[in-house]
This record gives structure tokens, C-alpha cells and sequence, in this order.
């Protein structure tokens, strides 16, 4: 049982002990992409659930991860000054929902707070995770992908051409998300070590509740769906009911995911919603591992650095594209389930079990 939460405890360590690092090296500037990396590998941890264990194919997460960002992002920067002498204002305002502030300009706004933007775009997510799911899990194989894949198309269309969402200007000005006890997800350099941590516990959060799923009654109906859907559901499973809430799921991490990278940079931009945007979160998945929590994001940290420093140039999208048709030649469980990799945990298991 205690195995189970080892990895939790090693990345934390080395979470820290990176911080530390950084610090002393006054290099704390490598945190904004460590931290970016983060919220995006909030993406494939459910996509990694969706795919490697209710064996679900999906091409449109990066519009879920849009929605998220949007929405927090219009409620957050909707100007309600205005109205706040009316009824409706007036009524939200001792429930803390208003959040008062100054824009770049010194302009004084009113808008909703982080977290009444944050729990409105989860909640619209799901809804639509729900409508969409609802047909579209019926699907199977490359059917499936493709109806997400035009899901993803028509979130990018909408945000690029609607004035509400800034089209392709996108949404600028988005204060950070504060969380209460004068914490806060900002991205200004003052915030860095804050917002490093922040995120962590985030997505270690996340990785504690897709493990203790995993090896649930749920993630074992997941992996019989994802070996034999036909022989899964004669033995009583709801394989539908399971296939839909796990995608509802991975798309609300998603969600979560494009809030805080939204509050973070204090913007979002259409090409968050692009489809080479939900072929990388696959590629990281295939990269990772199918059904290797783990491995998907230490690999969504890793790759997802690498392309925030510029390390690709301008090859980004078709580095992506190689990396993906090399693990499905050469490594199809992922990059960290090769034989020779394979064989030390092996080797690592056995030495822990005498």
C-alpha cells in the first residue's frame, strides 16, 4: 500500500530540492516554464485515464482546456462596475462573488472573483463534456477520435471568431487567481516560488486521486473496458456509464489545467485551442505510457519545457510529429516501458519484495 504513494513522495522531494537549487543559482526564471509545464501536464493526466485505461481516444482535450481558460478569463475581466447598484450585484456582492480591482489603465472594475470564474468554467465543461460524451462515447476506435477531433475545431472556431473571447487578440489583462490566506497563481516574477508550489500541489493532488481511481473498483472496470469492452460489459459492467464519467473527468482536469495557466499568464489566446495543441497532449501520452500515470507526466514536464524554452525553434509541431511516429515504431508502451527501462523496474520490484 505504501509503494502506491512512494512516487508522490520522491517528486515532491525532488520538487523542493529543484526549488532549492534554482534559488541559490539565482535561476528562479526557470520556474515559469516548469510551472506552465505543470498546468499543461494537468491535461494528460486525464487524458491518461481517458486513454490508457478506459482505451477512450480523444483529439479534443485542448478545446476542454480552452473552455476552462475562456470562461474564467471573461468573468474574470467582465467589467460589471456599471450595474453594481443593481439588484442582482447587489446580491452577489456579500457572498464574496465580486472581486474589485484596478485594470493596466487604473480603470476601477468590478468582476466575479477567481473562484466564481473558476466554478462557473468547471461546471460549464462538464455540461458540455456531458453533451458531447453522451453520442460520442458511443464511438469506437478512429470514429471516436475523429468526433473529437471536430469537437476541438469547433471550440478554436468559435474563440477566434468571437468578439466576447477577444478572437484571435484572445483575452488579456486576467488578474492572477487569488486563493485565499494571501496565496495566489500569478505569473510576476515576485510570485514565481509561490506559483511553483501551487501548481505542484495541484497535479500531485490530481495524481493521488487518478492513482487511488486506478486501483479502485472503478479502475478495474476501466482496464477490463479497455482489454475487452464486449467481455466487460456480459460480466455486468456499465460500460458506458464508466467510459462517460471518465471522460467528463479528464476533461474537467483539463479545465483546471487551462484556469490556472489562464490566471498564470494573465491571458489566452486562440492557439490554445488549436488541434496540434490536442495532438501533443496524445504524442505525450503515447511518449509516456498508455497506462503509466507516472511516466505521462514526468514526459508532459520534460517535453513540455523543452518546447517553452525554445529548445525546437520553429520545428515545435513537427519535432511532435516525429516523436510520436517513432514511439509507435519502435516503442508503442512508451518511452519508459522499454525493454532495457522495463527490465530495472523489474529488477527494482523484486529487490523491494525480499
Amino acid at each position: 500500500m505504501m509503494r502506491r504513494y512512494f512516487p508522490i513522495l520522491a517528486v515532491a522531494a525532488i520538487v523542493v530540492a529543484t526549488q532549492l537549487v534554482l534559488s541559490a543559482t539565482e535561476a528562479t526564471y526557470y520556474m515559469t516554464q516548469i510551472t506552465m509545464s505543470v498546468f499543461y501536464a494537468m491535461v494528460v493526466v486525464g487524458l491518461c485515464l481517458l486513454m490508457g485505461y478506459a482505451g477512450q481516444a480523444s483529439l479534443g482535450h485542448a478545446g476542454f482546456f480552452a473552455i476552462g481558460g475562456y470562461v474564467s478569463a471573461v468573468l474574470c475581466t467582465i467589467n460589471l462596475a456599471p450595474y453594481q447598484h443593481s439588484t442582482l450585484i447587489a446580491a452577489l456582492r456579500p457572498l464574496g462573488l465580486l472581486h474589485p480591482w484596478k485594470d493596466i489603465y487604473g480603470t476601477d472594475m468590478v468582476s466575479f472573483s477567481s473562484w466564481a470564474g473558476c466554478a462557473a468554467a468547471l461546471v460549464l465543461t462538464a455540461l458540455i463534456a456531458i453533451l458531447i460524451g453522451l453520442p460520442v462515447i458511443r464511438l469506437k476506435g478512429h470514429y471516436l477520435a475523429m468526433a473529437t477531433l471536430g469537437f476541438g475545431l469547433i471550440v478554436y472556431r468559435i474563440v477566434i471568431g468571437a468578439k466576447l473571447f477577444g478572437q484571435a487578440d484572445g483575452i488579456s489583462n486576467v488578474p492572477p487567481f487569488s486563493l485565499g490566506f494571501g496565496l495566489e497563481v500569478n505569473g510576476r516574477a515576485a510570485f514565481r516560488v509561490e506559483s511553483y508550489y501551487i501548481a505542484w500541489v495541484v497535479l500531485l493532488g490530481m495524481m493521488l486521486l487518478a492513482t487511488q481511481l486506478v486501483h479502485s473498483r472503478v479502475g478495474r472496470a476501466l482496464r477490463s473496458i479497455h482489454e475487452n469492452e464486449e467481455a466487460a460489459h456480459s460480466l455486468g459492467v456499465n460500460t458506458y456509464r464508466y467510459k462517460l464519467a471518465t471522460f467528463v473527468f479528464s476533461a474537467i482536469l483539463a479545465a483546471i489545467g487551462g484556469i490556472l495557466m489562464t490566471h498564470y499568464n494573465g491571458s489566452i489566446g486562440p492557439s490554445e485551442a488549436t488541434v496540434m495543441k490536442s495532438v501533443r497532449y496524445v504524442v505525450i501520452v503515447a511518449v509516456g505510457g498508455m497506462a503509466n500515470l507516472w511516466g505521462v507526466m514526468v514526459m508532459g514536464i520534460v517535453l513540455n519545457f523543452l518546447s517553452l524554452r525554445g529548445i525546437f525553434g520553429t520545428y515545435d509541431d513537427a519535432v511532435f510529429a516525429v516523436i510520436l511516429i517513432v514511439i509507435m515504431l519502435y516503442a508503442p508502451n512508451g518511452l519508459l516501458r522499454m525493454p532495457p527501462l522495463d527490465r530495472l523496474k523489474t529488477r527494482w520490484t523484486r529487490r523491494t519484495h525480499e
